[in-house]
């Protein structure tokens, strides 16, 4: 028996890339649901099953958790719709193929024009087509419902016309259908919508089942594509559909037999198909090097020109004026991995890109517009190292050794001692900065590029320093950032130039560390107190006059007030109590009593809360002094004036009350 196989049997593009977005959401720990079966397959839809994907045939089905994957099939506007208004997090793997014959359809409307789709009724992909379609339209299974439809609306002769047809439409049918139209009407806009990859596989069907006895075509029964690869060898040789290696019939040992797939047929199936029918390893080995040779790719290095016609989070399709589908994977849109594809391009943009890979097979063209980027970028960076030119960038990677700064499309490399001011700063905290940087080094041949951002930032230093010397004056108010803490005060960076708080110009109260009063990283409004231009000193305050205790204590505290104050603190010749938050007061121990004490603790402890009077205050020294005796001995004294001041009591006893008086007290 002698086997020979068609070279583009398998997965087309747009199954494996639906197939490739659902393993990817697996890999990534996420879990998954499709809209229907992914591909008409069922060991495919199986397998998926077995690893947690579910099938749903609602978008409301869709449990909660998981990802939504639209099959390749596309779905209808009404779909896509009810999937917004739920709000649920989906993957679009619409073939793009499929996607360019949706908008054909909606333009026919505007454009009034009868929208004919050539197709299977029943098929996800027509249903989907039609629901953007608002004008008159009609599906054609073949040539003969074609023809009959003109019969019966003759009126279709001289309306204007847009045609399409499914992607998986059966050529031969669709020549037929095409001459017709031509033929019939006079106003007809046709539009070749077959895939690439579905155009070739029929070819190769058709000649491989001309040279063969029998044909064996493996995929879904449920398969569009897979059916017409079906009919195609059935009307040259004697044809067997199958599913699986099981199911292949016996073969006599001399014919010859050819093997295709369809697009929606895993590579494992065939492969398991190949094995079961011959134990040649030669055979098995020419398989396999044919589905290789299949998925291999020309680099091609042309540059072309296309259009966005799509976006999607993993690529963007391009029209570039080819059969072939054109798309840029999402890793070669830019080198920023963090950005985008909506960030970085916008539906209708016109781009240069490189052509990457080429797949006659899938009927795609993987294309780059990072890399065209890259080459202009080369020329530019080179012009800004001769000139010495400082550059905007962002730091997008930090790696060993430095960080990567992404400009312009290019990826420049900057030293981690060329990164800081100040070496052993932690470089994490520059991920995802704008930093202006200059380039030091190209190595064309090695694709390098080295920067500094030390250089540029050291000279805005000394600029600074030299502008800010040039405009300072005392008591000029700046806003700046505390850079560090020491014992004695906090500095802080006023733009370029460092200045100290002295300790005690934080606070009017008494502060043991700069810490209490702020933290590195604060944000503080300072202002100048004095300056040392010879040296480069400056000495900055922080406290503000207005909110001096000692103004308010003068103002509202005068000598002679009684007021209430919390013991704070003990010593051997008295105790200190805080009169207003900032000011302490001593208590002598001469003052504690009315009486004498041996000692302060006697009669008071921290946290007292006692009545005192203000007898001394000394601005320029900051000295309070209270007496608790003073009030004490001024309440006695006032109760001793009540008492001499009050007005005698008369006792009047009358003749009556003194009679009683005197009478004796019966026993």
């Amino acid at each position: 028996m002698k086997i020979k196989v068609a070279k583009t049997a398998g997965f087309c593009f747009g199954a494996k890339r639906a197939v490739d977005m659902v393993y990817g959401l697996l890999k990534e720990g996420r879990k998954a649901a499709t809209l229907g079966a992914l591909l008409h397959n069922p060991q495919l839809v199986e397998e998926l099953e077995s690893r947690g994907v579910r099938v749903v045939g609602s978008p409301k089905d869709t449990p909660e958790g998981h990802v939504l994957v639209l099959r390749s099939h596309g779905v209808t506007a009404e779909t896509e719709e009810e999937i917004g208004r739920l709000g649920l997090e989906f993957l679009d793997a619409t073939c793009p193929f499929v996607k360019k014959i949706h908008p054909l359809a909606g333009c026919s409307s505007e454009e009034n024009r009868t929208f004919i789709l050539f197709g299977d009724p029943g098929h996800p992909e027509v249903k989907g087509t039609l629901s953007h379609c608002k004008g008159p339209y009609f599906v054609c299974r073949d040539h003969k419902e074609l023809q009959n439809l003109l019969k019966s609306h003759t009126e279709l002769t001289n309306t204007p016309i847009a045609a399409a047809a499914q992607t998986t439409f059966h050529m031969g049918e669709w020549e037929k259908c095409l001459e017709t139209l031509k033929k019939v009407c006079t106003n007809a806009s046709v539009f070749d919508t077959i895939c690439n990859a579905t155009a070739k596989r029929q070819k190769e069907a058709l000649d491989l089942a001309k040279s063969c006895d029998c044909m064996v075509v493996v995929g879904g029964r449920d398969s569009s594509n897979t059916a017409k690869l079906r009919d195609i060898c059935a009307g040259q040789c004697r044809t067997y559909l199958i599913e699986k290696a099981s199911e292949l019939p016996t073969f006599s040992a001399g014919l010859s037999v050819g093997i295709t797939a369809g697009a929606s047929t895993p590579a494992s199936i065939i492969k398991e198909v190949l094995v079961t029918m011959a134990e040649v390893n030669s055979t098995e080995q020419n398989f396999e090097e044919m589905l290789e040779e299949s998925l291999k790719s020309m680099n091609t290095d042309e540059k072309v020109h296309g259009v966005v016609v799509g976006i999607s989070p993993t690529e963007v399709y391009v029209d570039v004026g080819r059969k072939q589908a054109g798309f840029i994977p999402v890793a070669e849109l830019s080198n920023d991995p963090a950005a985008k594809p909506e960030d970085i391009v916008k539906m209708g943009d016109e781009l240069e890109l490189l052509i990457m890979k080429t797949n006659d097979q899938e009927g795609t063209i993987m294309l780059s517009k990072r890399r065209v980027d890259a080459m202009k970028g080369w020329d530019i960076i080179q012009t800004a190292l001769d000139n010495s030119e400082i550059l905007n960038g962002k730091v997008i990677e930090v790696v060993k050794g430095g960080v990567i700064v992404l400009w312009e499309s290019m990826r420049v490399f900057v030293p981690a001692s060329q990164a800081t001011v100040n070496r052993g700063d932690d470089l994490n905290e520059m991920q995802g900065q704008e930093v202006r940087f200059r380039v030091i080094e190209v190595d064309r041949k090695r694709r390098r590029a080295v920067g500094s951002i030390r250089s540029v930032l050291r000279e805005e230093r000394r600029a600074a320093q030299q502008k800010f010397w040039e405009q300072v004056e005392e008591g000029q108010e700046f806003t700046g950032k505390v850079k560090s803490l020491t014992s004695f005060g906090a500095f802080v960076d006023l733009g370029g130039v460092d200045g100290m708080v002295h300790i005690s110009e934080l606070s009017w109260n008494r502060v043991k560390h700069p810490s209490e009063v702020v933290n590195v990283g604060d944000t503080v409004t300072v202002y100048v107190k004095g300056l040392d231009r010879e040296n480069g000193k400056i000495s900055l305050g922080y406290k503000r006059a207005e909110d001096n205790p000692w103004v308010k204590l003068e103002r509202e505290f005068p000598t002679g007030t009684v007021c209430e104050a919390k013991v704070v603190g003990m010593t051997e010749f008295g105790a200190f109590a805080s009169v207003i938050p900032g000011i302490d007061g001593l208590i002598h121990i001469s003052q504690i009593a009315d009486h004498r004490i041996d000692k302060p603790q006697d009669v008071l402890k921290v946290g007292d809360t006692v009545k005192v009077k203000i007898t001394d205050v000394d601005l320029e020294r900051h000295r309070v002094s209270l007496s608790i005796r003073a009030v004490l001995e001024d309440e006695q004294a006032e109760a001793d004036a009540a008492a001499e001041n009050a007005p005698a009591e008369a006792v009047v006893f009358s003749t009556e009350d003194a009679a009683v008086a005197e009478e004796p007290t019966e026993e």
